[in-house]
């Protein structure tokens, strides 16, 4: 049966617009958990154990959780949609809170590092969120969207910190040791997200994209996860994409995980280390839809380009920056992060371009995989180089993945204009 275009074109406007409503919304659901619960898991490992070396473990457990379950979400993206795919990432990640609180009454660092884990997953739906939101968008509006869901990210990101002395006072009334708070806030927001999703993100935009092709006459085919990663072969646009998001990321993590650091060395105060790292983030989120208009109003490859500039300038500025220069330090960590936001978005519309539509949740999950990968591998890196030599030497290391990404960018087939594949 044909579909009258005059008749779906509204529809599908009215569902994009109320998808990236939706994944918005859970965005900031989030954020408020996982950026409010970071500080508390590395202050609970450290305690439960007694040690601080146990401090980073959470963290990393955590990103692990991320990459792990990328793929395993792109499988059930494919095999069920996105709805299915995201609400069970955050359900997991709700279930997950719930351990490290068991781990913080019992006194389990094992225990706490399982619930970590299980609450990074929680990161990886919000990292697939960004790609569920191109689904129905129209070619020249994807970064657009994709934007918005990045930049409601910042809005949890900026409430989770300050909430919590609020959660820890909550844990207490709850008879639960104070650091246990964030954890308990971090589950109801995270199981609010996971219901959110499942009741409210219907018609499911993958699905819904699948049915409008075979509808136009398109012949779609049931996908499986490893015909994704197969169908990068030949798409070396695709695979710039991924390597834009997986190197800026690398750069970014390496000299923001040692900035707080190296403030430390010279005795820095807390207040204006956070500072710094405010700003950062600030850099990383709040110009989103700036730059998902210039993706797609200047082209994709054109704002990687841009982003590999911005953060060769911030490893510059930060790399040279005295230890006790807020300002300079500040100036370089904000662009550290716009020029992570810049590789993120314009990689990630790239992927999407490039990709059939049937395709996309599995390239989409690999890309995940190797950003996570690629920002693990980059942190513990980072700290190896600034114990051997400083932190200087280590914002030039970082410069090495974007000389790399400098020569993929100059390749003629990653120059070649895309045909900016449809739904």
């Amino acid at each position: 049966m044909s579909v009258d275009a005059t008749l779906v074109a509204p529809t599908v406007r009215a569902v994009q617009a109320r998808t990236v409503a939706v994944l918005s919304g859970a965005s900031v659901l989030a954020g408020v958990a996982v950026a409010g619960s970071v500080a508390a898991g590395a202050l609970i490992a450290a305690s439960v154990s007694g040690s601080e070396a146990a401090a980073g473990l959470a963290q990393t457990m955590g990103v692990l959780g991320a990459a792990v379950l990328a793929l395993p979400l792109a499988r059930i993206a494919l095999g069920r949609g996105r709805r299915a795919a995201l609400a069970t990432g955050y359900g997991i990640g709700a279930c997950g809170a719930v351990v490290v609180v068991i781990g913080a009454v019992l006194r389990s660092l094992p225990v706490v590092l399982v619930g970590t884990f299980l609450v990074g997953v929680a990161s990886a739906s919000t990292y697939q969120a960004r790609y569920a939101a191109t689904d129905l968008a129209a070619p020249d509006r994807r970064a657009v969207a994709l934007s918005w869901v990045v930049w409601a990210g910042t809005v949890g990101a900026v409430l989770g910190p300050n909430l919590l002395s609020v959660a820890g006072l909550l844990g207490l009334r709850l008879g639960l040791p104070q650091l246990a708070g964030p954890y308990v806030l971090a589950g109801a927001c995270l199981g609010l997200a996971s219901l959110a999703l499942w009741a409210l993100l219907r018609p499911d935009p993958y699905r819904l994209s699948l049915r409008l092709r075979a509808d136009a006459g398109e012949q779609v085919h049931r996908p499986r996860l490893r015909d994704g990663i197969t169908h990068l072969r030949g798409r070396p646009r695709a695979v710039l994409g991924i390597a834009a998001i997986a190197v800026g990321h690398v750069v970014m993590v390496m000299v923001m995980v040692m900035t707080p650091v190296h403030m430390a060395h010279v005795d820095v105060t807390l207040q204006l280390i956070g500072l710094v790292i405010s700003v950062h983030v600030a850099g990383m989120y709040a110009l989103s839809p700036v730059v998902g208009w210039a993706v797609d109003r200047l082209g994709r490859v054109q704002v990687i380009a841009g982003g590999v500039a911005i953060l060769a300038c911030a490893c510059a500025v930060a790399g040279l920056a005295p230890a006790d220069d807020v300002l300079v330090l500040g100036i370089g960590l904000f662009l550290l992060g716009l020029g992570w936001s810049c590789t993120l978005i314009a990689g990630s519309t790239l992927v999407t371009d490039e990709v059939d539509a049937t395709e996309r949740p599995a390239v989409q999950g690999l890309s995940d995989l190797v950003m996570n990968a690629a920002g693990a591998l980059g942190g513990a890196a980072a700290g190896v180089i600034v114990l051997v030599s400083s932190y200087g030497w280590l914002c030039a290391a970082a410069l090495v993945p974007l000389a790399g990404l400098v020569v993929a960018l100059a390749s003629p087939a990653c120059r070649t204009h895309s045909n900016m594949r449809s739904m």
